[in-house]
């Protein structure tokens, strides 16, 4: 794949990882129209629920999204968009700020606290630590549950799978013309990824939103205004408006302890299976720069609370960008920039609805479950560990909770089994790391 040996391909890569700028651009585009409702989701759902100004959170979710995957593209070199994460979203509103009673300020100085310790955590090598440990068959379990949780997300995002009392889960109503718009994008960018089209998804996304407009189910813009913003909103109200000693006062490891833990295995959960499938890793199942990533992580927590927005995290999405062929991070850095232009066309980002996104999530279950292989079922002490981890994860609708009921049972069976030396000494740690996590749930 000639790239000419640009400035672009030195830095990035992309030769050596067999990519081109055009893909990576694709790939960027891909990501962040995959993720983009976050610029809605996180400040109306989440951040002004907890109290805080919806234009200025508006503004420090896509400030802090922008900073951080630009970061960990240009720092670390990989395909990663990171952006305020949906579950440390609700934790900061429905716990932090709900349960606990902290105000949004105290709250803040939570998530910046915990970003020192993810950072410290990641500069010292114990993050690095910690990964080699974990055997590869729940390295595997971790692409393949993280697969099955984003693609039962999209099918609830679309309507196609709904609540119910009778049997917990149930079809729904596919006459729904968002459900049907969702089917209808589904089978669009089934047929595109079948004919091996690049750029499947952006192209299914944009031509879903369209009919979508046609249907009535998508907003049709109605003059320049509904497009672009010459005003670009800022964190007028939330740029440093954090509280860290009130944070530390009130308690630094019921409320602190559990955002790291979250957080850090988030992190690592996402960067294992998304850098997995764009084949980034090596025999063993590790990421060689998975360190720079964590590190961008631990940074962007902390940025992301002085901006005025609940922690950042790697985000699942990022595999939508992956499947159209990201491999470096100038796949990031397009993502990254696109944020910033979001600041601009923030009335563009609201035309695209959830039903045209919600197929991607769909169809990257199908892309994930391939790691399945990997897993040896007939040896139950690995058996039964991977099918925790993956099951656990759309069932709890946590990445965290799945690998807590991984983890702590890998080491439970392999002891019991007789095969103690199997294990990691840091299995140990981190095993007994999830349980104080559960009880404190």
């Amino acid at each position: 794949m000639e790239n000419n040996n640009s400035f672009l391909d030195r830095r990035f890569k992309l030769t050596e990882r067999n990519t081109s700028v055009r893909t990576e651009i694709i790939a960027g585009l891909t990501t962040f129209i995959a993720m983009s409702y976050i610029i809605f989701l996180v400040p109306g759902q989440f951040l002004s629920v907890a109290g805080m100004p919806l234009e200025s959170a508006t503004a420090a979710v896509i400030l802090s999204s922008a900073f951080s995957t630009l970061l960990v593209g240009i720092y670390g070199n990989l395909p990663i968009a990171m952006g305020p994460g949906l579950g440390l979203g609700a934790m900061f509103t429905f716990v932090l700020t709900g349960s606990m009673g902290l105000n949004w300020q105290t709250a803040l100085g939570a998530v910046f606290v915990s970003g020192i310790v993810l950072f410290i955590l990641a500069i010292t090598n114990i993050t690095k630590a910690i990964i080699d440990a974990i055997p590869k068959v729940l390295k595997s379990a971790i692409g393949v549950g993280i697969g099955l949780f984003i693609s039962f997300i999209g099918f609830k995002s679309a309507g196609i799978v709904v609540g119910s009392e009778s049997s917990l889960l149930a079809l729904g109503d596919l006459a729904n013309p968002s459900t049907l718009l969702s089917i209808i994008g589904l089978i669009i960018m089934c047929v595109l990824m079948a004919r091996n089209v690049k750029g499947a998804f952006l192209i299914g996304i944009a031509a879903t939103t369209i009919i979508g407009m046609i249907m009535g189910v998508a907003p049709t813009p109605k003059g320049i205004g509904d497009i672009i913003s010459f005003v670009p909103a800022l964190p007028i109200d939330t740029f440093g408006q954090l509280d860290i000693m009130a944070a530390i006062g009130y308690g630094i490891i019921s409320i602190i302890f559990t955002i790291t833990i979250v957080d850090l295995f988030d992190n690592i959960g996402t960067l294992i299976a998304v850098s997995s499938k764009a084949g980034l890793v090596d025999e063993n199942g590790n990421l060689p720069g998975i360190n720079k990533g964590l590190i961008a992580g631990g940074i962007s927590a902390i940025v992301g609370a002085i901006f005025g927005s609940c922690t950042v995290t790697s985000y699942l999405e990022s595999a939508s960008g992956v499947a159209e062929g990201g491999k470096t991070g100038l796949t990031s850095v397009t993502t990254g920039l696109l944020f910033l232009a979001a600041l601009f066309l923030t009335p563009l980002a609201g035309l695209v609805p959830g039903a045209a996104t919600a197929p991607v999530l769909m169809i990257l279950g199908a892309l994930m479950i391939g790691e399945v292989s990997n897993i040896d079922f007939s040896d139950f002490t690995d058996a039964l560990p991977s099918f925790l981890t993956i099951i656990m994860m759309p069932l709890t609708a946590s990445i965290s909770e799945g690998m807590s009921f991984g983890f702590i049972s890998y080491v439970i069976v392999k002891v019991a089994a007789g095969k103690a030396k199997e294990v990691n000494p840091i299995m140990y740690i981190l095993a007994v790391t999830f349980i104080i996590h559960l009880l404190m749930l």
